[in-house]
């Protein structure tokens, strides 16, 4: 009489991965205090790895939302989705940009400090800000040169735009378009695959990163700006557990606090890079794990990291606030209300990548109040810093704004929500890699005996 054996269990290696990544960030700070020299020399190893991750962001964005719309045959449904997102996005972005108005009015902690010698350091900015443009630069740059030269020029807006495009055109092809999704589902597979393996080198990215900062910046320099970044981080953190977790709570009775826990690791791995990109595809899957329909979450989660930017928003306009009052030129009310306009949609170009907002920051101020751009060089030395909060507070409003949209367009399985922020339903990290397809069998050297 024959036995089956029990079947191995798959470990959860990743673990391991996110210990690394701590004291990674640990080992670069006192790198780059106890050592500036060798700091500098190893900034390189962040630029790479957070290079590696972008260089697969239009693929992921391409799959995801053509396989999104593609498997709906009611464009109308995609339809829905799609509006109410964007409107969702465009309210929160007004939110943030208003609330960090009021916080930079009430604190003005640009009072008091001399930041003309640093004048000299925004002319590189400035200069980004010059091709920038208005509403029909940002519009006509959205359109690429050809159907696929936006999967190489690393535009995430044009990369939606085709998106979009492919995904309608499969979707009117009916079922003569099956076979085109299958192919996109396994290309979907091998990008995710690829993302695991550049994941692994995040602890060697963000030491190379934390110690160049602190290496470049000195302690000094950060505790100059201090009160700027701990308004800052304490705005983002009001916004997060008292905005967005209200909004949560009142509209799927879902805790934002068990939502933070459930997409704890992602937090400390954009923690890391200072880029809420590098944990896309890691979102996706775990918003379809916890229970939203693929189409909503296809939808809703890339076109949010273009739309849906609310850190973004709360830093350009206290920043832009900051340097005002640094320089001792405060801005009116007036003035505050066209900067807010200005930045709403500026904001949609600043797509979530470390450094983006400097230049978005140095175009608004070149357009309303040209006399404060030479102040953009002071926010350099802590822009590392606050784009940690900056990106966080981006990826929460990403997760609540994908359940929000799940509970109000009916594509959100609450019970399976409960279950899974509840731990009874754990998140398994190969489906990252075998979502769309069924479970596959574990590969060899991912087994050990139970």
């Amino acid at each position: 009489m024959s036995m089956t054996a029990p079947r191995p269990q798959r470990r959860d290696r990743t673990h391991w991965l996110y210990l690394a990544v701590i004291v990674a960030v640990v080992a670069g700070i006192l790198a780059g205090w106890l050592a500036p020299g060798f700091g500098k020399s190893v900034a390189d190893l962040g630029t790479i790895f957070v290079s590696l991750i972008k260089m697969m962001i239009s693929p992921v964005i391409f799959c995801t939302i053509v396989l999104g719309i593609g498997s709906v045959r009611a464009a109308s449904r995609v339809g829905k989705v799609g509006g109410l997102a964007i409107g969702y996005f465009l309210i929160m972005s007004t939110v943030a940009l208003a609330i960090g108005l009021a916080v930079g009015n009430l604190l003005h902690p640009g009072n008091g400090l001399n930041i003309a010698a640093h004048a000299k350091d925004a002319a590189k900015y400035a200069k980004q800000a010059e091709g920038a443009g208005g509403t029909w630069q940002f519009l006509e740059g959205i359109i690429p040169t050809s159907l696929f030269s936006s999967l190489t020029a690393g535009s995430v807006l044009q990369t939606l735009f085709v998106a979009l495009l492919f995904g309608f055109a499969v979707q009117a092809l009916g079922p003569v378009g099956e076979p085109a999704l299958r192919a996109i589902g396994l290309l979907q597979q091998v990008v995710f695959r690829i993302l695991t393996m550049i994941l692994w080198l995040a602890p060697i990215g963000a030491f190379g990163a934390m110690a160049n900062v602190v290496a470049t910046t000195g302690l000094d320099a950060v505790k100059q700006l201090a009160l700027l970044m701990v308004a800052f981080y304490l705005t983002c953190v009001v916004f997060v557990f008292g905005v967005l977790g209200t909004l949560v709570r009142m509209v799927a009775r879902v805790s934002i606090f068990r939502l933070v826990r459930y997409l704890a690791r992602e937090f400390l791995l954009i923690f890391s890079t200072s880029s809420s990109e590098s944990a896309l595809p890691r979102l996706i899957a775990k918003m379809e794990h916890l229970g939203v329909e693929r189409t909503t979450v296809g939808i809703v989660v890339p076109t949010g990291y273009s739309f849906n930017l609310d850190g973004t928003a709360i830093y350009l306009t206290m920043a832009a606030l900051f340097i005002a009052d640094a320089t001792g030129k405060p801005m009116a009310i007036g003035e505050q209300a066209g900067l807010l306009a200005f930045m709403v949609i500026a904001s949609k170009g600043a797509a979530g990548v470390t450094g983006a907002g400097l230049a978005t920051l140095a175009g608004g101020l070149q357009s309303h109040r040209p006399d404060l751009l030479s102040g953009v060089g002071v926010i350099v030395g802590i822009d590392r810093f606050m784009s940690e909060a900056r990106a966080l507070t981006n990826f929460a409003g990403n997760a609540v704004a994908t359940v929000l949209v799940g509970t109000w367009t009916r594509t959100i399985d609450a019970e399976r929500v409960r279950a899974v922020l509840a731990r009874e339903i754990p998140f398994d990290e190969a489906a990252m890699v075998e979502t769309h397809t069924a479970p596959a069998e574990p590969a060899a050297e991912d087994l050990v005996p139970a």
